[in-house]
């Protein structure tokens, strides 16, 4: 079982890793922009569970459910509240949202700020 100790372990290592290096889009004042697909992938490889999606305007939304329970690490990026339509996604979904290099880089970051 995730404990809310291991989501919130990882809630501070992602926020401290997001960069440029991890989203093209990422802003110094909105860390989490752009960060959905990769921190989604992240926080299965992590904590497991599936990845799931919702529409937000014209683009799609990643984010997690673990252990029964839908986390959104990057909700943050966005001004209004998100309404989460849990549509079941793939790693393969989420992956076209990143590159490689993004999320090498996200993946190693993490973990050593875990």
């Amino acid at each position: 079982m995730t404990t809310t100790n291991h989501l919130e372990k990882l809630r501070t290592a992602l926020e401290i890793t997001w960069s440029i290096e991890s989203s093209s889009l990422w802003q110094k004042n909105c860390p989490a922009l752009g960060q959905c697909g990769v921190t989604a992938l992240i926080a299965q490889d992590v904590l497991g569970g599936e990845i799931l999606k919702t529409r937000y305007g014209e683009i799609w939304h990643f984010y997690n459910r673990i252990d029964g329970d839908v986390v959104d690490f990057t909700q943050s990026q966005f001004d209004e509240p998100v309404h989460y339509s849990n549509l079941v996604s793939d790693r393969e979904e989420a992956f076209g949202d990143t590159n490689a290099q993004q999320y090498g880089y996200l993946s190693s970051a993490v973990r050593k700020n875990l």
